[in-house]
């Protein structure tokens, strides 16, 4: 089957899409944002090198900034450029990664060709949050109706694209980027888990994060903590101003690594694994990658619940925390002296997510479930 896949570049992408590296499909790409050339993806036939009409013309970057419509004449459409690939490439299927990116600007081509199949990723805060904003729920009550076959990354989104008019065949809920190598993390996983003393805490704030309402809740019980060692990773501009701020978090052991200072996929799983609490909280979200992999490494989560998605994997009370408030700051701070004074909740939780949890993420696993979702498709096409 030859799929065309339309995507921005993303980590995430590029996991996912490697998972048909040996597989019998030939797979295309078209880069909707026109980035640099991915070497993980080097086996792909990527389409690059369209967007700009003068690629070689001079202050472009002034020309961006301080003249955005002449910048904006200067790129060729999105949906011709797409088009021309689409004739190109004659896949037997297109495949949308995130609607808003990559699925509402082809979408007059995709209404044109009309018997073309048409599958969509919805990834993270996808249709939970925009939904809610009217410019791009318009988008996303006029996309899915075209759209054939969906990949999810929490139930939560099956039952939304329907209601929100996707009449299409659902592929299978599976984490963004596909599944995850143990081979490689779990030799950072330390044991027993109860020496563990860092709380390890994702420092997103923004659009959707809510790193600070955990900074606050850390700032009530820094008697409690004197023991551990707090790790803010991926952490905002606003969520350092904020740490450096605040006398009480000045009183912990206390760590912060910058979003702009970017560290490592395998230095965040070394992490995880001497972690003995992870602590993400957002107001949307879809199923967090930092969750699962937190969870694989054997760290105890206390994670937001927006919408229901994070209860999917965590029993709240069994094998981790839901925060049903995410800017409930005594919430927070309960469950994370409950924790640290329930140690055999820990011990439990570990068990529980290392024998029960854990197993459906591996790679392979959810690789082969992937590659069965496209052999439908291939099926249904013939």
């Amino acid at each position: 089957m030859r799929i065309l896949m339309v995507s921005m570049n993303s980590i995430h992408f590029q996991r996912w899409t490697n998972q048909l590296i040996d597989g019998e499909h030939e797979v295309f790409w078209f880069d909707i944002k026109d980035g640099a050339q991915v070497p993980s993806l080097s086996w792909v036939k990527a389409f690059q090198g369209w967007k700009q009409k003068f690629p070689n013309l001079k202050g472009r970057h002034f020309l961006k900034n301080k003249l955005p419509k002449v910048y904006k004449a200067l790129e060729n459409d999105t949906a011709k450029a797409f088009e021309s690939v689409l004739l190109d490439v004659q896949p037997d299927v297109v495949h949308s990664f995130v609607l808003y990116i990559s699925c509402t600007p082809i979408l007059n081509v995709m209404k044109k060709y009309h018997a073309l199949k048409w599958v969509y990723s919805s990834w993270g805060s996808d249709l939970y949050h925009f939904k809610e904003l009217p410019e791009y729920r318009k988008d996303i009550e006029m996309v899915l109706p075209r759209l054939n076959y969906l990949f999810t990354d929490c139930k939560r989104d099956v039952q939304l694209a329907k209601d929100l008019g996707f009449k299409g065949e659902v592929l299978g809920t599976f984490p963004g980027g596909g599944g995850y190598d143990f081979s490689v993390s779990d030799k950072y996983i330390q044991t027993p888990v109860l020496e563990r003393k860092i709380i390890l805490v994702k420092g997103y704030q923004g659009r959707s994060g809510r790193a600070i309402e955990v900074l606050q809740a850390l700032e009530y019980i820094t008697v409690e903590l004197s023991h551990y060692k707090i790790v803010v990773f991926g952490a905002d501009v606003e969520v350092q101003s904020y740490i450096a701020s605040s006398k009480k978090l000045q009183e912990l052991h206390l760590s912060v690594y910058s979003k702009s200072k970017f560290l490592s996929h395998e230095v965040i799983l070394e992490l995880m694994g001497k972690a003995l609490i992870y602590i993400g909280n957002s107001n949307s979200d879809g199923m967090p990658n930092t969750l699962l992999e937190a969870i694989s490494m054997g760290a105890f989560p206390i994670q937001s619940n927006p919408g229901g998605a994070t209860a999917e994997v965590i029993t709240h009370n069994k094998n981790g925390l839901l925060i049903q408030d995410c800017e409930n700051i005594e919430e927070i701070k309960i469950h994370i002296l409950r924790v640290l004074a329930q140690t055999d909740v820990i011990e439990e939780a570990f068990k529980i997510n290392q024998n029960h949890v854990k197993g459906v993420f591996e790679r392979e696993t959810v690789k082969q479930n992937v590659l069965l979702a496209y052999n439908l498709v291939l099926k249904q096409n013939k």
